[in-house]
């Protein structure tokens, strides 16, 4: 923003939050500049005045926006403005689809690679193959473009039925053609895998509570429980959150009929309560979930609604600290909101959201570099605890408020695990070199489970990965090479079945599930 126009943008931001504060008060209609209230005439006039009068050239539009931005940022921090070039992803990510081809992609040498094409989605019906290039979309060429990822999706997504002609190169028979795909809705899973870790115990994935993440639940809850699932591993790392409903619907698979999942209490006092059903599907399970410091939200309304009621064990450290309920708003220009409008507390009463400044807090992001520098991502006892915030649940355990749910079993961060940037980039690009190569090979020769156990045996392919690259020599101790190895291994394995190749390799030495199952057989 022009340093001249700092005047303006502050006169605006008043002025809009005026407006703004009597769209909220009222209907989410959206927000009207043609007329009604005196507020709404002052902004238009303000608006005209600067747009005819003003000396330098000014783009309103982006005037409007950052003072909307500046006035929420005054609310909390997860009041947010969400513009109208943004709000489609943004949708789309929370529904769980959208309307395209349905491929994962990468840039690689300035062409559109397919990683995988997604289950279910127009691509994988009309035949397109991991590795294939995507050279031009209609009569559009899309390689040697310097295109990013970023600009990719306008020429694949487009209207429900609509046809794209893609021509396609396939380097696994040196082809050239042309392939018409009919977009479609794809499903952006929320699941990302679930498997069973032995013969008792049942494991899955949520990466978000997504419109879709209750039906994917509950058919991979189905499917562990016909494998002769005992118990249930349910893993909230990561998880930043989403609808609260969808939270409840899989709380509700454990916790018997009539008990309190979460309730809500809003600016007036209203409070909305959600309960259990018959209908839960595990209640007689055992059941462990995995936390960290980025399990947030309705990650939080799950774990502090069976911690309180008593079910299963909360296992990792402690979560963000989210405990403050949005609602989307419609601006009716294309943006909207998304404005905090209530506080939810888990069954004991607890409000676990953490402290924060109404005026802007650059601290409030900045939470793990603090949780760092105070001990707790390695040790239990340095977890900050408020007893004034001391709750009791109804079997006598002891919980707390204030800042997250902290978990029954702690597990420190694994200070082994972590690699830095040159280690990712040259693994990732190592990785798909190799599957790319060697496509045809592998995929006919392996099969996910005996990839597991038996890929690169003979340390072959590790060994042509170090030949290529001198950092490791700087730090050749056992913890870098292990490491390298094993994440070498399950991103090859990602290149050739998705998330579950991944994530089952990384498992063998993850120290939360390592807990779990040394709990587990502690029970048997």
């Amino acid at each position: 923003m022009n340093k001249n126009n700092f005047p303006i943008y502050l006169s605006l931001a008043t002025i809009v939050g005026i407006v703004i504060g009597t769209f909220f008060s009222g209907s989410s209609n959206g927000l009207s500049l043609n007329g009604g209230s005196k507020n709404e005439a002052k902004i238009k006039r303000l608006m005209d005045y600067i747009q005819r009068d003003y000396v330098d050239d000014v783009n309103t539009d982006i005037l409007l926006d950052e003072a909307i931005t500046q006035m929420l940022g005054k609310l909390d921090p997860h009041s947010v403005y969400i513009p109208k070039e943004n709000l489609q992803a943004v949708q789309e990510n929370m529904q769980g689809n959208f309307v395209g081809i349905g491929i994962q992609f990468r840039m690689i040498d300035d062409s559109i690679t397919v990683i995988q094409p997604m289950k279910g989605g127009p691509s994988i019906k009309a035949g397109i193959k991991a590795g294939d290039r995507i050279i031009a979309a209609n009569r559009d060429t899309l390689s040697g473009k310097n295109l990013s990822s970023n600009d990719v999706p306008r020429f694949l997504k487009g209207q429900p039925e609509t046809e794209v002609k893609l021509q396609v190169y396939r380097k696994t028979n040196d082809s050239l053609f042309t392939v018409d795909i009919k977009r479609g809705k794809v499903n952006i899973k929320s699941v990302d895998l679930s498997y069973m870790l032995n013969d008792r115990v049942g494991y899955i994935k949520l990466d978000r509570f997504a419109r879709n993440t209750y039906r994917e639940f509950k058919e991979a809850l189905t499917n562990l429980t016909d494998e002769g699932m005992k118990d249930l591993v349910l893993d909230l790392r990561g998880n930043g959150g989403g609808f609260v409903d969808i939270a409840t619907k899989i709380v509700d698979e454990f916790l018997e009929d009539d008990k309190l999942i979460v309730f809500t209490k809003n600016n007036k006092g209203s409070i909305d309560k959600s309960y259990a059903t018959k209908k839960g599907a595990f209640e007689n399970g055992g059941l462990y979930v995995l936390i960290d410091e980025n399990s947030a939200s309705a990650s939080e309304i799950v774990a502090g609604a069976l911690q309180d009621n008593d079910k299963g064990t909360i296992i990792g450290r402690r979560s963000f600290g989210k405990g403050l309920v949005q609602i989307e708003m419609d601006l009716g220009d294309g943006s909207a909101v998304r404005l905090t409008t209530a506080r939810y507390y888990t069954p004991t009463g607890r409000s676990i959201q953490k402290p924060y400044s109404k005026n802007g807090d650059t601290d409030y992001y900045n939470d793990y570099q603090q949780r760092i520098q105070n001990g707790e991502l390695l040790h239990q006892d340095s977890i900050p605890i408020v007893d004034s915030l001391k709750y009791t649940t109804p079997k006598g355990k002891i919980v707390y408020g204030g800042g997250g749910i902290i978990p029954d079993v702690f597990v420190a961060v694994d200070t082994t695990a972590g690699m830095t940037n040159f280690y990712f980039r040259t693994v990732s690009n190592f990785a798909f070199d190799y599957v790319d190569e060697n496509r045809k090979e592998i995929t006919e020769k392996w099969t996910l489970d005996d990839f597991v156990e038996n890929f690169d045996q003979d340390d072959a392919v590790f060994q042509s990965y170090l030949a290529q690259i001198k950092e490791v020599k700087k730090n050749n101790s056992y913890r870098t090479v292990e490491t390298l190895r094993r994440y070498l291994k399950a991103t090859i394995a990602n290149e050739l079945f998705g998330d579950v190749g991944f994530y089952r390799i990384i498992h063998q030495n993850d120290k939360m599930l390592q807990k779990v199952l040394e709990l587990d057989a502690s029970q048997e």
